[in-house]
């Protein structure tokens, strides 16, 4: 049954739509609502805050609260003005939404944190100087942004064409009991600790090159051991949804299997490939204890993967947490966070990077 919308005449004659008096909210209402209960108790809990009562503004209580205000004010709201029924339905939605918003809180409080840890030191000076002679307070990450960069490119180079060619041997060519040993060992392989990984890494350096070798070439192969199964599992999967029709079609018109592959398979599933191979790289570009053991760390720059020891910025944020002491304890604390924060940056400009990349490159809809 069409609900009737109330008009009423203006001055100038011309009748205008009222929404409350037609028995519904205004479009937007739940948003607006909701925007009110977030600033209602952020401003709450910041006066909280300045009064000494807490430790600092609190952004999970001040989410959570918002949030609960939101399902009361909108299912009242909605109950005087639409009626008990569709208030009822509005309460379901944002508890809902409430739900979602809970699920993230440990999210929003890692990112709070984070954000007010790491501004102190997160300068021009951090991003342009290294730790080199650096005794106290000063000094930057340079040299670990730049090793977090050239380890995390070579694990990728290695890591994306054997983890893609697995996964279409598997789903184009794969029968029989090679394939299946392939996925169970790509299943074991996803399972594997990290510190295994470098274990594995430095005892396959040191018997070919000696116990002292450290480099940053031993870190992309540690990396990679844990950075192709992530690849291989989520190709596969975004490989076979493409449709069936695509490829038998291509055989129609006498386009060989690899070419089909290489023009019609791909081409349709770059965007999920793009996004699973992002996710891979977040998964290893945070990775401590396997570059522990084989690339070891330095307070100096350096550029070669091949030679010395590298530093990255997961074993930068580990070495400065674990040697604050002194009067240059704040400091090496700061520097941690500050690092931490660039690592975070780092991985969401990787990701939308890929989502660019996957929108660029996908296929054309319609005509």
């Amino acid at each position: 049954m069409a609900i009737a919308t109330a008009e009423r005449p203006t001055a100038t004659g011309i009748r205008t739509h009222n929404a409350l008096a037609a028995g519904q909210l205004p479009r937007g209402s739940a948003w607006m609502v909701l925007a009110g209960g977030l600033i209602f108790s952020s401003t709450f809990f910041a006066l909280l805050a300045a009064a000494g009562a807490t430790a600092g503004f609190n952004i999970v209580g001040a989410v959570f609260v918002g949030t609960v205000l939101f399902d009361i004010v909108l299912y009242a709201l909605s109950r005087i003005v639409e009626g008990p029924r569709r208030a009822l339905d509005r309460l379901v939605t944002s508890l809902v939404s409430t739900a979602f918003i809970i699920a993230l809180l440990p999210l929003i409080s890692l990112l709070w944190t984070v954000l007010i840890g790491g501004l102190a030191r997160f300068d021009v000076t951090f991003f342009t100087q290294s730790m080199r002679n650096i005794i106290g307070d000063g000094g930057g990450a340079l040299h670990a942004v730049i090793g977090t960069l050239l380890i995390t490119a070579m694990t990728t180079l290695i890591s994306v064409p054997i983890g893609l060619l697995t996964s279409i041997y598997l789903v184009e060519y794969g029968r029989g009991a090679l394939a299946r040993a392939i996925t169970f060992l790509v299943d074991v392989m996803t399972g594997i600790p990290s510190i295994v990984a470098g274990l594995f890494t430095f005892a396959l350096f040191a018997m070919l090159f000696g116990p002292a070798v450290r480099n940053g070439f031993m870190g992309a192969i540690a990396l990679s051991v844990l950075m192709i199964p992530v690849v291989v599992r989520s190709s596969e999967e975004i490989l076979r949804l493409v449709p069936n029709e695509l490829r038998e079609a291509s055989y129609a018109l006498g386009v060989p299997k690899w070419l089909t592959i290489l023009r019609i398979v791909l081409p349709t599933s770059i965007a999920g490939i793009v996004t699973g191979i992002m996710l891979a790289i977040a998964r290893v570009i945070g990775e401590t204890a396997p570059l522990l053991l084989v690339t070891g760390f330095t307070f100096s720059m350096n550029y070669n993967l091949f030679e010395d020891r590298m530093m990255t910025l997961p074993v930068f944020v580990y070495t400065q947490y674990t040697q604050a002491a002194g009067v240059s304890a704040q400091g090496s604390i700061d520097r941690a966070w500050a690092a931490a924060l660039t690592l975070i940056l780092i991985v969401m400009v990787l990701n939308l990077i890929g989502r660019l990349i996957a929108k660029v490159f996908a296929p054309r809809r319609g005509f």
